[in-house]
């Protein structure tokens, strides 16, 4: 199964963009499904998605509704001065509020029921003017502030790195939660362009990314003692 992913190209300049309000769900339009199902045609054989028990740096979203948690997508520590940042995707958050405190957490390295390094709070979720305006696929990212003030997210997780204009097609490690398993899982492939009907994203063809999985990060010359890497991309579908 492939899936695509919203390349990183000026994803740096979305932090300055406004709150997000509370807007219907995006789905794709019939158009680009076309171009999606044209596309992901593919006779060669793909590596299938593994289990594991995560990486610092990549966790679940949950809904907190009086202590039960609800899992619904995917998102990733990126390095910050403030060192509480994460990106994710933004139709994640469409009609997601963020108040109470606590409503929306993320649980990094979260697997098998087990919380290592906790919960944190979302407090601020940000993005770019045009999905606001438009719901353009292109623009399918959000980053949200995490933990509470003064707590330092980043010191206990580590950080991707977010790249911007990366050349393609660059191989890359993919990490999402399903929501159907109590486990993250990883797959590495190439990702390259998909450009049709005026998308520019990037496709990475593996088995096993459905819902839950969005927001997971497409993370290039990932460091093995740490699970650091790259991030160029989130996905938008999953």
């Amino acid at each position: 199964m492939s899936r695509l992913a919203r390349p990183a190209r000026g994803a740096a300049t979305a932090v300055a963009v406004a709150l997000t309000a509370t807007l219907s769900l995006w789905t794709p339009g019939a158009v680009a499904q076309s171009a999606l199902a044209a596309q992901l045609r593919n006779p060669v054989r793909n590596p299938d998605a593994r289990a594991f028990n995560g990486t610092k740096a990549v966790g679940a979203l949950f809904l907190d509704q009086k202590g039960k948690l609800t899992h619904f997508c995917t998102a990733s520590v990126v390095r910050s001065k403030a060192g509480d940042l994460l990106l994710t995707a933004a139709h994640c958050m469409e009609g997601r509020s963020l108040t109470p405190a606590g409503s929306v957490v993320f649980a990094p390295e979260y697997h098998s029921g087990k919380f290592p390094l906790g919960t944190f709070e979302v407090r601020q979720a940000f993005t770019n003017g045009a999905w606001q305006k438009n719901r353009d696929p292109d623009d399918d990212f959000a980053f949200l502030i995490a933990g509470k003030p003064g707590q330092t997210l980043q010191k206990k997780t580590g950080a991707e790195t977010l790249r911007t204009g990366t050349r393609l097609p660059q191989q890359v490690q993919v990490i999402g939660y399903p929501d159907a398993t109590r486990r993250p899982i990883t797959c590495t492939n190439p990702a390259r362009a998909f450009t049709r009907h005026g998308l520019h994203q990037l496709v990475f063809d593996c088995p096993g990314y459905t819902d839950g999985t969005s927001g997971g990060p497409f993370l290039m010359d990932v460091k093995a003692s740490t699970g650091d890497g790259q991030v160029i991309g989130d996905i938008m579908v999953g």
